[in-house]
């Protein structure tokens, strides 16, 4: 553990200069979400549509994963999962959730705050069905986040659902579907040198937003 304590300990580095001014963005965040998001597709920044979903179940406990964007349109941001995961029960439980995305390639990083309610059937469904088909089995085979006693189990459920399905359709769980994510707020952060970042925060405001800047 020393030689990573020292490693954390000793590692720095300066960021960009790249100015975020409250004065040239948008007054739409979407807007400034899709200029960023491009200019992270060009610098060919990894999954750019990868996020970190933090959720929190009526204990209180939050928890945080790895998931991809799906969509998005004025009404948020989709994702899809399990709805018997442990994030599918945090978000029926507690219909709240906190988004990132972070492009260390541009210093960059997204935060989305808001509430979060099932997406509607169509949705899912027309989604599903573009799902690569062994993703498709996949998503009937995995009990999402429940203990398996061995990865053989998982293989033989796999390999008795393709037999189940084979020359057929697979049609989407019932217990498996997407989230709609509907901002509140949304935060845009810029890292600049000597970690005197730039931070402009959007704020819903009825059917406007309004903007403001944090303190690094």
């Amino acid at each position: 553990m020393d030689t990573l304590r020292n490693y954390i300990n000793s590692i720095r580095r300066d960021f960009a200069n790249r100015p975020l001014d409250e004065s040239s963005v948008p007054a739409d965040p979407y807007y400034l979400f899709e200029r960023w998001f491009d200019e992270a597709v060009g610098a060919q920044v990894l999954d750019p549509y990868a996020m970190i979903i933090a959720t929190a179940g009526l204990d209180g406990q939050p928890t945080s994963r790895v998931v991809y964007m799906r969509d998005i349109s004025k009404s948020g941001l989709v994702f899809y999962t399990n709805f018997e995961s442990n994030k599918g029960k945090n978000l029926i439980e507690n219909p709240k959730a906190s988004a990132l995305f972070f492009w260390g390639d541009l210093d960059r990083q997204i935060r989305v705050e808001g509430r979060v309610v099932k997406a509607d059937d169509e949705l899912s469904d027309a989604y599903f069905s573009k799902r690569p088909r062994e993703s498709q089995i996949g998503a009937w085979a995995s009990a999402q986040s429940s203990v398996l006693l061995s990865r053989a189990e998982l293989e033989q459920k796999v390999e008795q659902l393709t037999r189940e399905f084979e020359g057929k359709d697979i049609p989407r769980p019932p217990f498996w579907g997407g989230f709609l994510l509907m901002p509140d707020s949304f935060e845009f952060w810029q890292g600049r040198p000597s970690r005197l970042h730039d931070r402009i925060l959007f704020t819903k405001a009825g059917e406007a937003w309004q903007t403001s800047r944090l303190s690094p």
